[in-house]
């Protein structure tokens, strides 16, 4: 192989890394779609074993914009919602839980803002909740269902210390009892018990159902996290987690699923809620979209084993409902305490979750040590290049020998000009006699991609690096930096109000996604990746030395939109580098442009 410089060495690894992902996507993904799709059609032929249950309503003529109206619609009381980490309130009608905001996280970092929402109550738009019941075919009296008013008969304001009760008596000799417990975190414990008083033995079966209105307000086409429907199936010991995008869900709209135990919701970004049903309880799953009069309503529905009931009789069912923030910690607790089957999965961990869990491991680690999350991103990039500092070393011993044998290099190929094979036969013999292996440079970059995708999955979609300060004016490092040169880095204070046309533009340096206005961050980016290209080895066509002299300038432009955590991380593994290249390449008296930087301040001084 020809000698390559970094950048081609980069340029190579990628495509390398994209045809393993789509043999992996052939070998991997595709079969098991082909298998799903199988028991699917399967299912379909068969019946599902889910009921009809009814959307909460058909959609409105108008949608209510006022929160305090669409509570107050349905003109009975609510039961109130106060936790630690909730706040809400649940309706008597359905008994649905539809109104609840997570009181730790706001929805940004202005002063009064107000908590994030999870559930929205029906009548408003993007309506949102769960709701627990029964189905059951010629019941005398029916059962209940999104509609039904329940009684409160215990409680007053659900709380972790203080669980609610719900009755409905059915006329016909069916009692429903429904006790609602909530713990400090976000999971509700749905017990329902029905005891039936009649004469004759009735069939039922449990259900439980989350349901969402239209799409997420905000949902973006980011790629690399999965926001939709997703769940865990299968039997003990054999557990798969299935994820469906709304793009997908809505041109699948009814994908099922056989399983015993297991969970199944509806996930965003950094929030989900989730069905959690007995573990050992055979089930019915499904994943559904519905058409309700030009509404679509994204729903996950589970259905419990028909049970029947004989006469003097009752019957039990627990099911619970994770409704809150997708924090690791939390997860993994629910996950040991309910024998949940990878609930951590929740997070979208990605195909490298095997990586990329145990860095966030780490990095949560130094998060704990250094009670910054910027430290902690730091921290974590140096423990990255230490683990890779032996394969870096021979990729740089390789480049900087390479970097010494340019002029002899460029002597063969001016002693050969059209004679391809007589320059490959002379290089070859260079290559020996200096006992260096073109080769070697590449290896140790292909090892680093994974790892390199992994932080960047990882701090992309983990909740912990949201609205987390570093200093300065880094408030979130889940944001863009919001320093824009476009205003001098905030030294113009233009207003988008007064600055007719351009002036949110000048303000933010970003229009419809595109960003101009670069950042501090950015920039320091754009630099430590020049001067890191200008250390490798330069490229021997002067169509390609064109090209990867504007790279720096392209990938600065395209950097400056992402988190700020994440240009920490490869603006600080950049100097890093940058810093071991220069000691090797000193070391190897091989030219590097900081030494040359250096000689030309002597002589300017002298």
């Amino acid at each position: 192989m020809p000698p390559h410089d970094n950048s081609r060495n980069t340029i190579l690894f990628v495509v390398i890394a994209g045809i393993m992902l789509l043999a992996y996507s052939f070998f991997v993904m595709e079969p098991q779609a082909a298998k799903r799709k199988a028991a699917q059609q399967a299912a379909a032929e068969q019946g599902t074993g889910i009921a009809p249950v009814g959307v909460t309503s058909a959609a409105p003529a108008a949608f209510i914009s006022d929160r305090r109206t669409a509570l107050a619609q349905e003109s009975i009381p609510r039961v109130p919602i106060q936790t630690p980490t909730l706040t809400g309130s649940l309706s008597l009608k359905g008994a649905r839980i539809d109104d609840l905001f997570l009181t730790r996280y706001r929805e940004t970092l202005e002063d009064g803002s107000p908590p994030v929402e999870l559930f929205r109550p029906q009548g408003m738009e993007h309506a949102y909740q769960a709701l627990f019941g029964w189905n059951g075919t010629n019941v005398p009296g029916g059962v209940p269902g999104a509609n039904t008013i329940w009684r409160l008969t215990e409680g007053a304001t659900l709380t972790p210390t203080t669980p609610v009760t719900l009755t409905w008596d059915n006329g016909a000799g069916l009692r429903f009892t429904r006790r609602i417990a909530l713990d400090d975190q976000y999971l509700f414990t749905v017990t329902d018990t029905v005891a039936n008083f009649s004469a004759q033995p009735i069939t039922i079966a449990p259900f439980g159902r989350v349901e969402r209105q239209g799409l997420p307000p905000g949902l973006g086409n980011n790629q690399i996290l999965h926001e939709g429907a997703i769940g865990t199936f299968g039997a003990p010991g054999d557990y798969s987690t299935e994820q469906l995008k709304y793009g997908a869900w809505v041109k699948k709209p009814v994908q099922t699923f056989e399983t015993t135990g297991g969970w199944m919701g509806i996930t965003d970004k950094y929030w989900m809620a989730a069905l959690i049903p007995d573990q050992t309880e055979r089930l019915d799953a499904e994943f559904r979209v519905r058409d309700v009069n030009g509404l679509m309503v994204h729903e996950v529905n589970l259905q419990g084993q028909a049970r029947t009931i004989a006469p003097g009789r009752q019957v039990t069912e627990t099911q619970r409902l994770f409704a809150g923030a997708k924090r690791n910690q939390i997860l993994s607790g629910y996950e040991n305490a309910l024998d949940l089957p990878r609930f951590v999965y929740a997070i979208d961990w990605g195909f490298l979750f095997f990586l990329t869990r145990p860095i966030f491991l780490l990095i949560e680690m130094f998060y704990g040590w250094f009670g910054n999350f910027g430290l902690a991103i730091l921290g974590l990039t140096l423990t990255v290049r230490l683990f890779m500092f032996p394969l870096a070393n021979k990729s740089y011993e390789s480049m900087s020998k390479m970097r010494v044998l340019a002029p002899k290099m460029e002597e063969i190929k001016k002693k050969y000009p059209d004679d391809p094979p007589a320059q490959q036969k002379e290089l070859m013999a260079l290559y020996q006699k200096e006992k260096i292996n073109p080769l070697a440079g590449c290896l140790p970059l292909l090892l680093q991609i994974p790892v390199f995708y992994a932080v960047y999955k990882m701090l992309s979609v983990t909740i912990e690096m949201r609205h987390q300060p570093f200093f300065g004016w880094l408030q979130d490092l889940s944001a863009p930096d919001p320093t824009n040169i476009l205003n001098l880095f905030g030294l113009i204070p233009w207003d988008p109000g007064s600055t007719p046309l351009i002036g949110a533009f000048l303000a933010s340096g970003t229009s419809g996604g595109f960003t101009l206005g670069l950042s501090v961050l950015a920039i320091v980016y754009g630099l430590t990746m020049w001067l890191q290209m200008a250390m490798s080895p330069p490229a021997p066509d002067p169509m390609q030395r064109k090209i990867f002299a504007f790279m720096p300038v392209i990938f600065t432009f395209i950097m400056a939109g992402f988190p700020a955590g994440l240009l920490i991380y490869w603006g600080w593994s950049n100097i890093l580098t940058i810093f071991q290249q220069y000691v090797i390449m000193h070391r190897l008296k091989a030219e590097n442009p900081i030494d040359t930087f250096i000689e030309r301040m002597k002589k300017a001084k002298a």
